[in-house]
């Protein structure tokens, strides 16, 4: 048989232009016990030719290409790619990756590998998972066998793998191309499998073209959270599960996730009630547990909260500039965060501790981007599964696991239908209609212009839209702004508000902030790397927000 495999191919005698060992990111090939290089290469297997250095890609840090290494060896990089010359598979032509996502690049290796003689192409892949990504690659691999007139056989693997801040997961779509685009039903995504085929060769085709995925529904979404999850779960021996439990949305989508992930005896949720909890949050918080049959506790945080008051309380402070003392205090807000912070470090911590296990962390994207959250508080834990998703992705995700994942009520109907909330001061009274600062739908959408867009927008653009007419349509808001800011200082003011701890200090709780499962185009992280230089406007905002207020 033929066998073909990626790895690092390592080359001793030659240095990386880090000073390391040489390394190559190869595909190998071997036939009845011996190995096969491309032809008239010299090289040990197919080395890749288009390294990424964009999002959480940066092979060049790690390995050496074939246009390198034939300005190197001062010949054309095109002799470096060939066919490898089997007996019972023909002249096969190696890719690896990234070398099939070529419209980007001046190199085809595709098509220099159809022209000396290749009979298919072989794509070697680690294609990570995000919204869309299935739909793109399908297009990618059906491009690529229409322009070289050839088969495509496409390899992708499953589970996850993490750079540290960021972890991706990793849904397959394997599957075989024929010279015209047609493509054959391969394994389902996120599972592994064997697939057996013949491929036909020249202008043969498939007896039936498959469904071209999409792999941007909620359905998408909910089994990459599942497969994402659970491998890393598996991967670092975590069996067993705690969560703050609010009675919000938040923390119901995600003890209904580790709900499938865990057996309910390894599932503890935790009711944190505080000075400023309803009756109705608290209701929905047991509801949820009750629903998904877990373990549940109720430890109220009053006294903890009202002992740590009580310490700063005209607290005495000698050495002051004047020589003599000052009195320290917690205001109102600082007051909200000791709540949050004695909910997830003193009792979250001491409960997982207690139980065996790890702390999720609940936090969505719309809060991450400004920081709307508290560090070491609910801005804590193992990984924030729900970090990559929008406040709206919650609430379908939350429909969808009760819907098509359950099969019924998990997540009872009040928690779609409480204002969202913290519930740490007056001023957040749920059951008055009062909750976060945040217009979800709209801000939802101005932050993902933000964050997610390729080219991501900045005020000055916001501005420049807003002034135009046609913010609603840029950011796929399907409201109408006036309705929200009656007037332009009222939009500028909560611009800038969000903008300023966008780029502010929601930036250092990022950084420390868990890991992120990566489902988006853009993901925080390693992903979206970033410096802490604060908030910035261009002199073309400046002059916008002086128009814009007249």
């Amino acid at each position: 048989i033929v066998v073909a495999f990626g790895n690092v191919a390592v080359d001793w005698t030659r240095r990386n232009e880090d000073g390391r060992a040489r390394k190559y990111n190869t595909l190998f090939f071997a036939e009845d016990g011996a190995w096969l290089t491309p032809e008239g290469a010299g090289l040990p297997g197919v080395v890749k030719t288009l390294h990424p250095n964009y999002r959480e890609f940066d092979d060049t840090r790690y390995f050496c290409d074939t246009r390198r290494l034939a300005v190197e060896r001062g010949v054309p990089y095109d002799t470096l790619i060939a066919p490898v010359v089997t007996r019972r598979a023909g002249r096969i032509g190696g890719l690896l990756c990234e070398d099939a996502w070529e419209n980007d690049y001046a190199v085809s290796p595709g098509r220099i590998l159809a022209a000396k003689g290749a009979q298919r192409l072989l794509v070697a892949s680690s294609s990570p998972f995000t919204r869309g990504k299935p739909g793109k690659r399908f297009r990618v691999c059906q491009s690529l066998a229409r322009a070289a007139s050839l088969p495509v056989l496409y390899v992708n693997p499953t589970g996850v793998q993490d750079i540290g801040k960021t972890v991706y997961t990793f849904d397959g779509g394997s599957g075989a191309y024929d010279a015209a685009g047609r493509v054959t039903e391969g394994p389902r995504p996120f599972t592994e499998g064997e697939l057996t085929l013949d491929v036909p060769v020249g202008d043969a085709a498939f007896a039936a073209d498959a469904a071209a995925p999409t792999g941007d529904g909620i359905a998408d979404l909910a089994q990459a959270l599942l497969h994402g999850g659970g491998v890393f779960m598996r991967r670092l021996g975590i069996r067993r599960v705690v969560i703050g439990i609010s009675g919000g949305i938040d923390s119901a989508v995600s003890a209904a996730l580790y709900g499938q992930l865990l057996d309910p005896a390894d599932l503890l949720l935790v009711s944190l009630p505080g000075p400023f909890t309803s009756a109705t949050t608290r209701a929905l918080a047991h509801q949820v547990a009750r629903n998904l049959g877990c373990r549940f506790a109720e430890l109220p945080i009053d006294g903890g909260v009202a002992l740590t008051q009580r310490q700063f309380t005209a607290m005495p402070l000698p050495g002051s500039a004047g020589g003599g003392v000052d009195m320290m205090t917690l205001d109102a807000g600082a007051m909200e965060n000791v709540q949050a912070r004695d909910r997830g470090s003193r009792v979250l911590a001491a409960a997982a501790a207690a139980f065996g296990g790890v702390i999720a962390c609940n936090a969505n994207k719309s809060e991450i981007t400004v920081g709307y959250g508290t560090l070491y508080g609910d801005i804590l834990g193992w990984l924030a599964l729900l970090g990559d998703l929008w406040k709206g992705d919650v609430y379908a995700l939350g429909k969808h696991l009760n819907a098509s994942v359950y099969g019924r009520e998990v997540i009872p109907r009040g928690c779609f239908e409480v204002i969202p909330s913290a519930e740490l001061s007056a001023t957040q009274a749920v059951e008055q209609g009062l909750g976060d600062p945040l217009n979800y739908p709209y801000h939802d959408c101005l932050f993902r212009a933000w964050v997610e867009r390729w080219e991501r927008a900045t005020p000055e653009e916001i501005l420049e839209w807003y002034l135009a007419g046609e913010l609603e349509v840029r950011i796929g808001y399907a409201g109408k702004v006036v309705d929200l800011f009656p007037c332009a200082a009222a939009f500028v003011a909560d611009l800038e508000r969000w903008w300023s701890l966008h780029q502010g200090l929601a930036v250092a709780k990022r950084m420390q902030a868990p890991p992120i499962l990566a489902v988006s185009r853009r993901a925080f992280g390693f992903d979206l790397r970033e410096a802490q230089l604060g908030p910035r406007y261009t002199e073309r905002y400046v002059a916008l927000r002086s128009q814009a207020l007249g």
